[in-house]
């Protein structure tokens, strides 16, 4: 194998491997193709039906033809007959003859031609089905592929994630928490220990005092009166 023979082939494969990655990367493209390609094939196929279908036609008219004019000369043979016109009647009967093989060579076509147009409508609709089969198989292909695609994304995702780097994370979230907690505590604390807390404490004791005294004052008030009762009763 020469060089140039050499390089051609390399060519030729990374040819062939940079159209297949193509094809993997724009299967949609793939399929409109293929779908193109019968959609061609489907009207030379029709094209061809046609001339069939054409050709079937043109053999029935000949036929109606030809036995038309049989039934006419079949009529007029035995008028010939009748009047002793025995050169009219030969001619008459070489026609009959004649059209009876030419009615026979055309029944025969006509029937081929006619076998050959119902086949060649078979294949017709079931082209015509392969092609939508095909347009199916595109749409249902292509979701599934949007489908493994957004699944391959998440599975990509999830595995990208570390475990390590989670812990971590939530490592950090919870002692963020835990020094908020403690900077409240610290807060409550400093407040419990200040000036304006022990006001508050004095202010109460202090509240409460005056109220017990109040309530003293009350009782013996309450205590001289019914005193105060009793001795009235007694005098």
């Amino acid at each position: 194998m020469g060089f140039f023979s050499r390089v051609t082939n390399l060519w030729s494969g990374f040819l062939s491997l940079f159209v297949e990655g193509l094809e993997t990367k724009n299967p949609e493209i793939v399929y409109e193709s293929a779908i193109n390609q019968r959609v061609q094939q489907y009207q030379k196929l029709m094209k061809a039906v046609s001339g069939i279908v054409y050709l079937r036609n043109k053999l029935q008219k000949e036929l109606e033809e030809k036995t038309a004019k049989l039934k006419e000369v079949q009529q007029q043979l035995p008028v010939a007959i009748q009047q002793g016109d025995d050169e009219v009647s030969v001619v008459l009967i070489e026609q009959k003859n004649s059209l009876t093989s030419d009615i026979e060579r055309v029944q025969s076509e006509l029937q081929k031609i006619s076998q050959q147009a119902e086949d060649a409508k078979t294949s017709l609709i079931a082209f015509q089905g392969d092609i939508e089969k095909l347009k199916a198989e595109k749409e249902s292909m292509l979701a599934k592929r949007e489908n493994a695609m957004a699944q391959k994304k998440i599975q990509d995702q999830l595995s990208n994630l570390s475990v390590d780097a989670d812990l971590k994370a939530l490592s950090s979230v919870r002692e963020s928490i835990n020094k908020l907690e403690a900077h409240v505590d610290i807060a409550k604390e400093i407040n419990a220990g200040g000036l304006d807390h022990k006001l508050k404490e004095i202010k109460i004791k202090t509240s409460n005092a005056s109220a017990k005294n109040e309530l003293e004052e009350i009782k013996k008030q309450m205590n001289l009166q019914q005193n105060k009762i009793n001795i009235e009763k007694k005098l």
